[in-house]
C-alpha cells in the first residue's frame, strides 16, 4: 500500500472534522469531538471504530495496551486532541500507535481554535 492509496478517504475524514468544528466550535473536551466525529463518519457511511485497543508487544509478550481514538476502514488511525497547540509528543504518540498496529497512515486532528491536521506515515 502506498501513502496515496487512502487520499480520498483522508479527504473525507478531514471534511468530517471541519463539519464537526463548524457546528460545535471550540472549547469542548476531546471526548465530545471524538463522539461527534464518529457520528459524522458513520452518517457518511465510513466504517469507523472508536477506542480500538492497541497492544504493544515486546519480544513476543504484550507489555502495554493503548486505545486509538478512532480507526477508519481499518486503515487509518485518528488521534484527536482539543488543545491550544499540538506538540512533538502528540505526533510521537500517533507514530507509536502506527508502529504497534502495522497501520501505515495516521491523522492527528486538533480541535483548537481551528482544525489542525497532521498526517503521519510509517514506512514498511
Amino acid at each position: 500500500m502506498t501513502r496515496y492509496d487512502n487520499s480520498n478517504l483522508t479527504e473525507q475524514i478531514i471534511s468530517c472534522a471541519f463539519e464537526v468544528h463548524n457546528i460545535l466550535g471550540t472549547g469542548f473536551l476531546e471526548k465530545v469531538y471524538e463522539n461527534a466525529l464518529l457520528e459524522e463518519l458513520i452518517v457518511r457511511g465510513i466504517k469507523t471504530e472508536a477506542q480500538k485497543p492497541i497492544s504493544v508487544v515486546y519480544k513476543g509478550k504484550v507489555v502495554g495496551e493503548y486505545f486509538a481514538d478512532l480507526v477508519v476502514e481499518g486503515s487509518i488511525i485518528i488521534e484527536l486532541k482539543a488543545l491550544d497547540k499540538l506538540t512533538d509528543i502528540h505526533e510521537i504518540q500517533l507514530k507509536n500507535y502506527l508502529k504497534a498496529t502495522n497501520i501505515k497512515l495516521g491523522l492527528l486532528i486538533n480541535f483548537g481554535k481551528s482544525v489542525d491536521v497532521k498526517r503521519k506515515y510509517v514506512r514498511t
